[in-house]
């Protein structure tokens, strides 16, 4: 059993790392979150301590390991401009890191933590989740056995509504987010760079503080995409059926469905890297230099928002 800590524990996403490390027959020993909204972990790991100043959490922790409690992982569900703080701290505890998408902001630091990795024991993971997705998996070996020189025609819209609530939080300021793009694309991007190869052009048409849209020609396709936090956004047959959210992905006439088998993937994730075949931090550098040539073009547009 491996004693787990996790950063970020009122956030969205943070039950499913509870769930994972739960599933995969591991112990959380302490969490923290500036915000005390976090019964949730009653659910999972109602003994673990939290914490909700730093200070006291880095304390603990060091506490813990001279008592002969080492921490094995570090998880981040922090914000996304806080990780690279946050998986500094988890190597220099002498931890390993799992960290959410995206892993970092800037390409950049992605090659400083790289390089910091080497001087501690500890490895750095990103949860690329779509990557062990079972159709995502069926469909990168299809494209593999296929014809090498055909470029395929891609259509990706992901529109996933939220409330007035995300302009107001860490996820509508860009400085914190890295914008709609990063905060809700960097996984499809990963997945289509994965399945399709390398950037050789990429042409951003719009990118605003709800939607951002352009154009990808990959090594083996011809992306384009749009992205949407805004529920008009959304077609109307979709929204005739109260759904909030549309995910669709068309390889030429062919719908490509993966809408279903989400719930899983984390802790699927999480074996994938207790069986050391976790995805690395230099896995996620293509996909973080993409999001930041998309966030950085002469398109990006936030009417004096931020």
């Amino acid at each position: 059993m491996k004693n787990f800590v996790l950063i970020g524990a009122a956030g969205y996403i943070a039950p499913r790392h509870m769930k994972a490390i739960k599933d995969t027959g591991n112990n959380l020993v302490a969490a923290f979150d500036p915000f005390d909204s976090v019964g949730i972990i009653d659910s999972y790991f109602p003994e673990a301590d939290f914490f909700t100043e730093f200070e006291r959490f880095d304390r603990h922790l060091e506490k813990l390991k001279r008592k002969g409690t080492p921490i094995d992982y570090v998880a981040i569900c922090s914000p996304n401009y806080l990780h690279d703080a946050h998986i500094r701290f988890g190597l220099r505890i002498g931890a390993n890191v799992i960290c959410e998408k995206p892993i970092v902001l800037n390409p950049w630091n992605v090659d400083a933590l790289a390089e910091l990795e080497q001087e501690y024991p500890g490895n750095i993971y990103n949860i690329l989740q779509l990557r062990l997705h079972p159709s995502v998996i069926e469909l990168k070996k299809n494209i593999d056995e296929g014809p090498k020189n055909e470029v395929y025609d891609i259509d990706l819209q992901y529109y996933t509504s939220r409330g007035k609530w995300y302009h107001h939080s860490w996820k509508g300021d860009i400085n914190k987010s890295g914008g709609i793009a990063t905060n809700i694309g960097v996984h499809f991007y990963d997945m289509l760079m994965w399945i399709f190869g390398d950037v050789i052009e990429n042409e951003v048409h719009e990118h605003n503080k709800s939607k951002a849209s352009g154009f990808l020609l990959l090594q083996n396709a011809r992306v384009n995409w749009v992205l949407s936090v805004d529920y008009e956004n959304i077609p109307e047959h979709i929204k005739a059926t109260g759904a909030r959210t549309y995910r669709s992905l068309k390889i030429g006439e062919r719908e490509f469905e993966f809408s279903g088998g989400f719930t899983e993937l984390h802790t699927r994730s999480y074996e994938h890297i207790l069986e050391g075949n976790g995805f690395k931090i230099g896995e996620a550098r293509k996909s973080i230099q993409l999001v930041h040539d998309i966030r950085n073009s002469k398109t990006l547009d936030f009417n004096g928002v931020f």
